[in-house]
């Protein structure tokens, strides 16, 4: 069994904001490979299927993302999953709009949710994808993370979620260095 958590923030009022685009990812793979998200548990909404061949449980923690932790350690505890088999999607504001980053383990680098689930779990050798969403060209971070999209980043939004999912896919079909090779470093809004 592979865990796949998406973080975010649950309600209407956070929905489309750039902290939610772990949400988004993991519902876009969920959507992909016909999840249904609608199960409650693990402080959670989630669902069980088969990705790339892998039984996969994909997780949105209802926590709101400070406390993703109990959610991802709930779920972890009760699935039997390993480090390994845990794979984290968040956004990133260190990494400009358009760029993915897949990593094996790691720092928070700041990240609340990824602060919450190392201090939580008592480890931080988990998968990440680490979706960059810049920072703001002034103003404060907070209204940055938790505002909406452009209407030029809405524009390629769905560009990048398709990408963001196909990089999840890849790291349970060919592992994370596969992952990391394919994804990391490229231009993912080239229109080429």
């Amino acid at each position: 069994m592979k865990l796949l958590v998406g973080l975010g923030n649950p309600g209407n009022k956070y929905v489309g904001t750039r902290h939610n685009i772990g949400f988004m990812v993991a519902e876009k793979v969920a959507e992909q490979f016909r999840i249904s998200l609608k199960k409650k548990g693990y402080q959670g909404i989630y669902g069980v299927g088969r990705v790339a061949g892998e039984e996969t449980t994909v997780l949105l923690p209802q926590t709101f993302m400070n406390l993703s932790g109990a959610s991802v350690q709930s779920a972890c505890k009760s699935l039997g999953i390993s480090p390994g088999d845990l794979i984290v999607v968040h956004d990133d504001v260190d990494l400009p709009f358009g760029s993915l980053r897949v990593k094996p383990g790691g720092g928070h680098g700041g990240h609340n949710g990824i602060r919450n689930i190392c201090a939580v779990s008592g480890h931080n050798d988990f998968n990440r994808l680490r979706i960059g969403i810049g920072r703001p060209d002034r103003g404060e971070m907070t209204a940055h993370v938790l505002g909406r999209f452009s209407a030029v980043e809405c524009s390629h939004l769905p560009r990048l979620l398709d990408i963001a999912a196909e990089a999840v896919t890849t790291i349970l079909d060919e592992g994370v260095q596969a992952a990391m090779n394919g994804f990391n470093n490229r231009d993912l809004l080239e229109t080429n």
